[in-house]
């Protein structure tokens, strides 16, 4: 992924409004990112613990999405799959994410839903670049390429269902 930077992040939000994408606080970390080991920026608001925020490439300009869980409440399996990147962790680990529907369907409530890691940390994982506490990745015959495509695959499609 290419560096952002904070104008190109606040731009690239499609779920919320312009003043909101002005509030949001951004990661404070932005310029010592590893940027070419992410497939797309994800944090969590420090200041507000349900919330966290999604930006990726697109096919044009970058796309962000706010996000909302419930900390504390991911599956109540004692280990849950992420469904982008397919890494498990302990109970916590990964969270349900929803994000509200761009333009009128989401001004009327309606939102999609995608278990994520809950540090949104999924591309470290693929790379091997971060290891999940207590958690595996599972063992694939697809190497790190492919299953970065996949991850791209999913992600894009989840951004779909949020934009349609």
């Amino acid at each position: 992924m290419r560096p952002l930077d904070e104008r190109d992040i606040r731009a690239s939000f499609v779920n919320c409004s312009k003043g909101e994408a002005k509030r949001l606080p951004l990661p404070r970390d932005l310029a010592e990112r590893s940027w070419d080991d992410l497939d797309f920026l994800g944090w969590r608001d420090p200041g507000a613990p349900d919330r966290a925020y999604l930006v990726t490439e697109g096919a044009e300009r970058p796309v962000g999405v706010a996000l909302r869980f419930q900390p504390g409440r991911a599956a109540l399996l004692q280990r849950s799959l992420c469904s982008l990147c397919l890494t498990t962790h302990p109970r916590g680990g990964v969270s349900l994410m929803t994000a509200r529907k761009a333009g009128p369907a989401g001004r009327e409530g309606d939102s999609v839903g995608l278990y994520m890691c809950t540090d949104l940390a999924c591309s470290l994982y693929i790379r091997g670049r971060k290891i999940p506490e207590n958690g595996t990745r599972f063992q694939e015959s697809l190497g790190p390429a492919e299953q970065i495509a996949r991850t791209l695959a999913r992600l894009e499609a989840f951004l779909g269902k949020v934009t349609a």
